[in-house]
């Protein structure tokens, strides 16, 4: 079984069906082997960029969206901010590094176009 961590921003490119989205990351979702997850983490950052007018998404529709799919929900544990505190200080941005944490925790492969996820020692997939 293998087990994956979407990045935000794929969350949101695939639910707005976008053409960044590969066959090959769309084809994670058609085996039952493969169990996919989101952090609340990332429907945390998605409801503050929808509050501030960044991005144009219905939280409501994403939360029924989701609920449709075979993603799981990971809520934040202890033992990913303790991770966190651990990590090198290569990527500021503070909803990535809690993702990477949980990665690395959760021993999950995160799938991601951000570079500077790519650059820390995480499997990651694009």
């Amino acid at each position: 079984m293998v087990k994956y961590l979407l990045d935000t921003h794929t969350l949101i490119w695939l639910i707005e069906a976008s053409p960044k989205i590969s066959l090959e990351i769309k084809e994670i979702f058609t085996l039952s082997e493969n169990t996919v997850f989101i952090s609340s983490a990332s429907l945390w950052e998605i409801a503050i960029k929808a509050g501030m007018g960044k991005i144009r998404i219905s939280f409501e529709k994403l939360i029924a969206d989701l609920t449709s799919t075979n993603i799981e929900i990971l809520q934040i544990e202890n033992e990913y901010l303790k991770r966190l505190l651990s990590l090198p200080e290569i990527h500021k941005d503070p909803f990535d590094r809690l993702l990477i944490a949980t990665a690395l925790v959760e021993n999950l492969i995160i799938v991601t176009a951000d570079e500077n996820i790519q650059k820390y020692s995480v499997p990651w997939l694009w």
